[in-house]
């Protein structure tokens, strides 16, 4: 079986992949300014995922902290590229202000559009917090 931070870096490459591909698409979406940002986000943490997969062995954190940062990244990296793009879609992103163009899509999409939103950003303080406590313990 594949350690962790092989998987990281496998899930890095594949949202970094569909980042890429939604920068193929964006002239076909609702709101492709939004399409643009679901593209970078795609990118850039795809990117974190890879960094993150490179780090792990040198964190110090416990069996249980370990499991929950790795969880929490990879659902806060998909996320904030799935959560974006979903907007892009469906035109919606009231939450995202001047990205969203002041686009208001439906009531559900906007819904799952904050959640998404609130959620990865609570997940991706976490995971953040973890990896410098892991990492501050070796130094």
């Amino acid at each position: 079986m594949k350690s962790p931070a092989d998987r990281l870096v496998y899930l890095g490459v594949l949202l970094f992949l569909l980042g890429l591909l939604v920068g193929l698409i964006v002239p076909l979406l609702a709101n492709p300014r939004m399409g643009v940002s679901s593209h970078i986000e795609g990118v850039l943490n795809g990117m974190f995922l890879i960094i993150l997969g490179l780090i792990w062995e040198k964190m110090a954190l416990s069996g249980k902290w370990l499991k929950i940062t790795y969880w929490l990244a990879i659902y806060g990296t998909f996320m904030n590229w799935f959560g974006i793009l979903i907007a892009a879609v469906f035109n919606g992103g009231k939450m995202l202000g001047i990205m969203a163009e002041g686009q208001e899509g439906h009531p559900m999409v906007e819904a799952v559009v904050g959640f998404s939103l609130i959620s990865l950003s609570v997940a991706m303080v976490v995971v953040c917090v973890a990896v410098l406590v892991g990492l501050r313990k070796r130094v």
